[in-house]
């Protein structure tokens, strides 16, 4: 999906019966526009931008003077509210909105696509609002990182969202998100461009594979079984199990707990407290429901890729399949940031498959998707 910026072109046709007066006015125009180009010429040129639109978090990637990238990361939702002075309809979003109003905020991603006019409209507003806030460049490149989810109404709607964002003025393009998130797993360039690999992107509403030939996507997965929000789903049921029934918690604040204190390595038990009815605060420990559910939810992804994805792969395209178990397979995704999950996944691929393989991710794979996103529209502004 792209879009060409439309040129602005403000100038009207000037009717005179002097045809002196007609030329000077046109001698005019042509020495503002002249310097127009010039002072265009003069300037930076436009920005490269990388955008995952996520069904939990909204990541934006935007280059620095410095030669940083500034990361914009914010959770997808938003709250209004009518101002008490002015009447007038405010937005908040993020973890703001979130906080603030938890009775009535929309995360209007949660399947992963805006499946509605209603929750493409509030995308848009969400969307739109988080740009003008953090100073988004207009004049810019965007390249967003989309999933892999075979929903043609959603996908239209969050083309629509794209479209008319006021960013992207010289171009748009998407890519995949498990070939962004890669992008920084593999180099610090565009490396994972000219490689064949496999890569597996552990989102919050989809498990999401497929094999990259020299960015050719082969044979995409996914699959709704296994995901991040049933995680949480799962640390909620278990933690009424393991307080007896005392303690019931939302699936926020077990996301939270997920997010916080979820380790394949060095997990330690840990503590809340919550209000009781009628008074007096109750403290309880946690000691097994966030890795059980972590544990499971590793078991489901590997044998999915084990027995769903890579028979398939294997299938259609045997060569490619036995070339890409030859490299690291990529993993990325928010589920992909809980520590030690990459070998705990390797190691357990491998005893599944009877053969040894490994396993490699960003530092940060949860805002892998829009660094390498920012990265290839950086590249595009170079050719």
């Amino acid at each position: 999906m792209s879009e060409e910026a439309d040129a602005d072109d403000d100038e009207a046709a000037t009717e005179s019966e002097d045809p002196a007066e007609t030329e000077a006015e046109e001698r005019v125009e042509e020495e503002t526009e002249t310097q127009d180009v010039e002072a265009d010429a003069a300037s930076d040129g436009p920005v490269p931008v990388g955008v995952k639109l996520g069904s939990t978090r909204t990541v934006i990637a935007i280059p620095e003077e410095s030669g940083d990238v500034r990361i914009i990361r914010t959770l997808t939702c938003l709250a209004t509210y009518d101002d008490p002075l002015t009447g007038e309809e405010q937005v908040l979003y993020g973890e703001e909105a979130a906080t603030q109003y938890p009775d009535r905020v929309q995360f209007m991603l949660r399947s992963g696509l805006p499946e509605d006019d209603d929750r493409a409209e509030l995308t848009k507003k969400f969307f739109n609002t988080v740009l003008e806030e953090n100073d988004v460049p207009e004049d810019s490149v965007v390249v967003y990182a989309i999933p892999t989810i075979e929903n043609e109404r959603g996908l239209d709607n969050l083309e629509a969202v794209i479209q008319e964002s006021a960013i992207g003025q010289r171009t748009v393009e998407s890519y995949p998100e498990s070939l962004c998130g890669a992008i920084p797993a593999m180099g610090d360039g565009l490396e994972a461009i000219g490689e064949i690999f496999v890569s597996v992107n552990m989102g919050s509403t989809n498990l999401e594979a497929a094999a990259y030939r020299r960015g050719e996507q082969l044979n995409p997965f996914a699959t709704g079984a296994v995901t991040g929000n049933e995680v949480d789903r799962m640390i909620a049921n278990n933690v009424e199990g393991e307080t007896q029934g005392r303690v019931n918690i939302d699936t926020t604040t077990a996301r939270e707990y997920k997010e916080q204190h979820a380790d394949f390595v060095d997990f330690e038990p840990f503590t809340d407290i919550i209000q009781q009815p009628g008074g007096g605060a109750h403290e309880f420990t946690i000691e097994r429901s966030v890795m059980d559910a972590c544990n499971q939810y590793l078991d489901d992804a590997v044998d999915e890729i084990a027995n769903s994805f890579l028979p398939e792969l294997a299938n259609d395209h045997i060569k490619v399949y036995q070339l890409a178990l030859d490299q690291p397979i990529v993993l990325t995704g928010g589920m992909a940031c809980i520590p030690g999950i990459v070998d705990e996944f390797e190691n357990r691929l491998s005893e599944e498959l009877n053969r040894d393989v490994e396993a490699v991710a960003a530092d940060n794979p949860d805002l892998g998707a829009s660094v390498g996103a920012q990265r290839i529209a950086d590249h595009l502004i170079g050719n």
